[in-house]
């Protein structure tokens, strides 16, 4: 029975030290720049739009970015590359027929406080990639561009998931 409490005890610890240092892997640096994509309005339609300019602009920032080794050589890169931005953009909503007008800005932007998987980031003004669609008002899409957090390589559709074994073995047993 007292090797049992032990262990018990012993996994507990590990299971909160563990969690910490995933807590902590999910924090964005200080000198990370972001990407955020607000689309018109929550309509069916204006989120589609958000999340065809975000699978879009996610293959262009990933090969602009790929071999960018500061956040001052990423910044340079976006700077000289806004007007392919533009582009990218634009072409999505004349395919799309969308006529509701769209900005982007480069530069210090302000981002709200979100949540995502137990970490909270705070609200603050970050530098980043703004793409405002219409009037701004839909929930946004937003991401970190360098380093590259949520850009991809390869296929347009790949998706990772990050997962620990050690982890999954102390939650089916301590759940």
């Amino acid at each position: 029975m007292k090797k049992t409490i032990i262990l018990l005890l012993i996994i507990g610890v590990f299971y909160v030290l563990a969690s910490d240092v995933l807590a902590k892997s999910l924090k964005i640096p200080e000198d990370a720049i972001r990407i955020r994509i607000i689309p018109n309005s929550n309509s069916a339609f204006d989120q589609d739009i958000k999340l065809k300019v975000k699978d879009k602009l996610k293959i262009t920032m990933y090969d602009l970015l790929k071999d960018a080794k500061s956040s001052e050589e990423a910044e340079k890169i976006i700077k000289d590359n806004l007007e392919l931005v533009d582009k990218d953009v634009k072409k999505i909503l004349n395919e799309e027929n969308y006529d509701k007008g769209y900005t982007i800005n480069f530069g210090k932007n302000y981002f709200p406080e979100k949540e995502y998987k137990g970490v909270k980031y705070e609200a603050g003004y970050y530098e980043s990639l703004l793409i405002t669609l219409g009037e701004g008002e839909g929930d946004n899409w937003w991401c970190v561009l360098f380093p590259p957090l949520c850009l991809i390589e390869g296929e347009e559709n790949t998706e990772v998931e990050y997962r620990s074994i050690v982890m999954e073995i102390l939650d089916k047993y301590l759940s």
